[in-house]
């Protein structure tokens, strides 16, 4: 059971979406991005799957959310120090990702030459 807690949030930060958010936020000149500024940098994204994404990177504080009294609301969101330090794994492993990527193609390419699809 000591796990648990550790699978929960490996589950969360390996979803599909998790990573890509705190990445684009990461990338932000001002280290704050608005809701639409988010929907066009994760792309593919919907616009319910980056509300629930944020709402549970924000409950793990990863993320904070400011609201401005405007009218359309504006609505900002910015990494945490908790959710900055998680860019150093993160880094390491884009990084090894870029690395050994021309490894990874030529391996899926020998693969999918032994093995290939069937016709539909």
């Amino acid at each position: 059971h000591s796990f648990c807690p550790v699978r929960h949030l490996l589950d969360r930060l390996g979803d599909k979406w998790s990573l890509l958010i705190i990445y684009s936020l990461a990338e932000s000149e001002t280290g704050r991005k608005r809701f639409s500024e988010l929907m066009r940098s994760v792309q593919g994204i919907s616009q319910r799957m980056l509300t629930t994404t944020l709402r549970h990177l924000e409950r793990d504080g990863m993320v904070t959310r400011e609201v401005f009294p405007e009218i359309p609301p504006r609505v900002e969101y910015e990494l945490t120090e908790h959710g900055r330090s998680l860019l150093v794994p993160v880094k390491s492993l884009v990084d090894w990702v870029q690395t050994n990527w021309p490894t990874i193609e030529k391996s899926r390419e020998v693969y999918d030459g032994a093995h290939p699809k069937p016709k539909e």
